[in-house]
C-alpha cells in the first residue's frame, strides 16, 4: 500500500506499507543517501515471508517525497521524519513489536533516532551505518565545507559513490541508471549529515540504549568497517551484537551473500520477539 505522510515543514513523505497476514512484528526501514525505498523490494519480500511487516519511505529530499531534491535544512529533520513513521506504525499495529533498520545514511538516521527517541522501539539494526565523519570529510576539509556553507548552502555537489556501493556489477549498473537515485545534493545536505550530524552523534552516543544488531561489510570503501566497531564500543547498550561480513562491500543487503545477511537479521528479530 502506497501513500504520503505529512511531516514537519509540510513535507510529504512517500510511504509504502507491506504487512503480511499473521505478522509477528513490524520494522521501519531508513534507506541510504541518494537511494529510495524501491531498492529494498527484495529485503521486504524476505522479511514478509518471515511474517515481519515493513514500513518504508523515501527520505526527505529523496525519491518521490516532496520538497527540494537533495536538500535538507537540518539533520534532525531526518530523526523527526522517522518518528512520524514510527508513530503511524504504532497507531496502526499497537500490539506488535516495532523495530528499525537503517542502511548507511539510514543507519546515521537510525542512530539519531535511537538517541533522541528512547523507549519507542524494541530494537534497531545498523547496516553499514555512517555514524561518524567519513574519510572524504575528515579534518580540515570538513571545516572548509562548513565555511563555504555559510555563503553557498545550496551549492550542488555530485554523488560519486556508485562504483563502490556493491561488488555485484548489475547492482552498480542499476543504481547508475536509476532515475530516482539522486545525482547530486546541496552543500548544506552534506554538512548537516557528514559534519554537524556526526558531531552530534559523537557527543550524545552515551545516551544510546536500544538492543541493537550492527552489521557491516569488511571491504566497505564508503563507510569503513572501523565505524561499526566505533559504534559497538561506544554505545552503553547491554544487549548489542556486531557481525562483520568478510569480502562484502557497502551494500551488504545487495551482495551475492545477501540471503545469509537477511537470515541473520531475521534470526535476530525473532530472538527479540520471542
Amino acid at each position: 500500500m502506497e501513500n504520503y505522510l505529512n511531516s514537519e515543514g509540510n513535507i510529504k513523505l512517500y510511504l509504502k506499507k507491506d504487512i503480511p497476514e499473521g505478522a509477528i512484528a513490524n520494522i521501519v526501514i531508513n534507506h541510504g543517501f541518494a537511494e529510495h525505498l524501491n531498492r529494498y523490494d527484495y529485503v521486504v519480500k524476505k522479511l514478509n515471508a518471515a511474517k515481519i511487516g515493513v514500513y518504508r519511505y523515501d527520505l526527505r529530499g529523496h525519491g518521490r517525497s516532496k520538497g527540494i531534491k537533495g536538500h535538507i535544512d537540518s539533520f534532525m529533520e531526518f530523526a523527526n521524519d522517522a518518528d512520524r513513521v514510527v508513530d503511524l506504525a504504532k497507531e496502526e499495529y499497537p500490539n506488535l513489536p516495532l523495530f528499525m533498520l537503517g542502511h548507511s545514511m539510514g543507519g546515521f538516521i537510525t542512530c539519531l533516532y535511537g538517541i533522541k527517541y528512547p523507549n519507542k522501539l524494541n530494537g534497531q539494526i545498523f547496516s553499514g551505518a555512517a555514524v561518524r565523519r567519513l574519510p572524504q570529510v575528515e579534518g580540515i576539509k570538513g571545516d572548509i565545507f562548513n565555511l563555504i556553507n555559510i555563503f553557498l548552502p545550496k551549492m550542488k555537489i555530485k554523488n560519486q559513490l556508485s562504483k563502490d556501493i556493491c561488488s555485484v556489477a548489475e547492482v552498480v549498473e542499476d543504481y547508475e541508471n536509476d532515475t530516482l537515485v539522486l545525482k547530486e545534493a546541496t552543500l548544506n545536505f552534506y554538512i548537516q549529515f557528514l559534519v554537524k550530524g556526526t558531531n552530534w552523534i559523537g557527543k550524545n552516543l552515551g545516551n544510546y540504549n536500544y538492543p541493537c544488531l550492527i552489521i557491516h561489510g569488511e571491504k566497505d570503501r564508503i563507510v569503513p568497517m572501523e565505524t561499526a566497531m566505533f559504534l559497538y564500543n561506544n554505545i552503553p547498550s547491554i544487549d548489542k551484537e556486531i557481525k562483520i561480513y568478510d569480502n562484502l562491500y557497502h551494500e551488504i543487503l545487495n551482495e551475492k551473500e545477501k540471503d545469509k545477511v537477511l537470515l541473520d537479521i531475521i534470526n535476530w528479530l525473532y530472538s527479540k520477539v520471542n
